[in-house]
């Protein structure tokens, strides 16, 4: 049994031995790779040892052949960074919403704590906080007027109390100058339905109106303002530049044409059944000497006075006929030309001429320029047109129109688009929709006449609520 012990205590022993030994060899193994790994970094470090003398010695050869610059070579200096205050933004220019100016002030006041009920010090303003509501709406107010009368014995006759309206009510109707001004501003503006300012005014402050009274108001506007309505269209004709355009209307379920001309600061429209070119030149009188920026509408062509023909119309077929044709070159290669042509042409209308030369010389530069630009139009044109490419139908158009496609260079104040004439017949482009027209003539000239004058004063700036109540309420009215 002995001996049987002391064999199996040696082979464990053994076993011991040989496990102490393969971890012996282990680390040996690893021992020896980091000898390896050592060594490789040695050379790696002695190979770049050697390319930094290289590159030493390099650059001091070429410091020994280095030359003095020129003394017209200024040295680099660098300038300290000076770190300016940022510029405070205008007060106009913050898009944050202002408080308003308050009608009524609540303060709510706390002297007591809420949990143990003690008094409170140190009492201070914390915070604002603004709630912005409609008061009630008014009901109308109705004035009745008492006109008493007296017999004089002298002259046998009834005699009454002497009362002037005037600036208060238009002739003998019943609704007020405020209520008139609002029901016209809600139809011209607000381009509301007839039957739409009736349930207003009925809701809203309780007045019982029909609509036949709503439409014999507007017309008794449209006469009362009728002074106000010519000046304008005289305005329009002593302009030095005007800008026309006109869109469908119907009346009376029959198609015709509203007419706009335009200034930056004046609107004016009529209606007619024709779209034929005499409307214009009936429109502009005569004696009208000034320009006139449209589109290519045939009918315009009436007009043989100084005429703008509108660019962006032009651009934007160039830019339809690209879509339709995107792989044609010469296509693509001509719509460039003529599209930076034509700013260049805008760039050099914003110059002046030479100030010392007199006007007349001055005009006759631009002329000149007018000319010039006329001709290499044409050049960039004229291969293009009578023939079957894409677009030789606007190099035509160029051909017939060309006279009439720079005249913003030669004359200044002149735009080169019909953008205003474009965005004024827009609001009756809505109303149209909304409404599908008007039902007589006698309707179609009211319409007209309103929107003229409502929107010649926004076009101004002005209020075109207060500015009807303001000639309404003169007593001349």
């Amino acid at each position: 049994m002995k001996q049987e012990e002391d064999f199996r205590q040696l082979q464990i022993e053994h076993q011991a031995l040989q496990e102490e030994l393969r971890t012996t060899q282990e680390q040996l193994a690893m021992a020896l790779a980091r000898i390896e790994d050592q060594q490789a970094l040695q050379e790696e470090l002695r190979r770049a040892q050697e390319q930094l003398a290289a590159a030493l010695a390099r650059i001091e050869e070429l410091e020994k052949k280095k030359t003095e610059p020129p003394a017209f070579v200024k040295a680099n200096v660098e300038k300290p960074k000076e770190k300016k205050p940022r510029k405070k933004r205008a007060a106009e220019k913050n898009g944050a919403r202002k408080r308003e100016k308050p009608t009524q002030i609540q303060e709510h006041l706390i002297r007591t704590c809420p949990i143990c009920e003690m008094g409170l010090g140190g009492i201070t303003l914390a915070r604002r906080r603004q709630v912005v509501e409609l008061p009630p709406p008014p009901p109308v107010e109705v004035i009745e007027h008492r006109i008493y009368k007296g017999w004089c014995t002298t002259c046998g006759k009834w005699r009454e109390a002497p009362v002037d309206l005037g600036g208060q009510v238009m002739g003998q109707g019943r609704l007020g100058v405020r209520i008139s001004s609002a029901i016209a501003y809600l139809r011209t503006i607000m381009r509301l339905p007839i039957r739409q300012i009736q349930a207003y005014l009925s809701t809203l402050h309780g007045l019982q109106v029909s609509i036949g009274e709503i439409v014999e108001l507007l017309h008794r506007i449209r006469e009362q303002t009728k002074a106000q309505v010519e000046s304008l269209k005289a305005e329009i004709r002593a302009s030095p530049a005007i800008q026309a355009d006109e869109t469908s209307w119907r009346e009376d379920g029959i198609n015709g044409y509203i007419w706009s001309v335009n200034t930056p600061k004046i609107r004016y429209y009529e209606y007619h059944h024709s779209r034929s070119g005499d409307v214009i030149k009936e429109l502009v009188g005569e004696s009208f000497e000034g320009v006139m920026g449209s589109d290519f509408y045939a009918g315009d062509n009436k007009y043989l006075g100084p005429h703008q023909r509108c660019w962006v119309h032009l651009l934007r077929d160039i830019r339809d006929l690209k879509k339709k044709y995107p792989d044609d070159a010469d296509l693509l290669t001509w719509a460039k030309e003529v599209k930076a042509l034509y700013r260049r042409a805008v760039a050099q209308a914003c110059c002046e001429p030479d100030p010392s030369l007199p006007a007349d010389k001055q005009a006759a530069a631009r002329r000149e320029l007018q000319h010039a630009f006329e001709q290499e139009l044409w050049q960039v044109c004229a291969p293009y047109a009578h023939t079957t490419v894409p677009m030789h139908t606007l190099c035509e158009r160029v051909e017939r129109f060309l006279p009439e496609l720079f005249v913003f260079v030669a004359v200044p104040g002149v735009p080169a688009d019909n953008n205003l004439a474009e965005r004024s017949v827009r609001p009756l482009v809505i109303a149209r929709k909304i409404s599908g027209g008007s039902r007589s003539p006698k309707g179609s000239e009211t319409r007209m006449a309103l929107f003229s004058l409502f929107s010649t004063w926004g076009a101004q700036g002005q209020n075109p609520f207060f500015q009807c109540l303001s000639l309404l309420s003169q007593p001349s009215c």
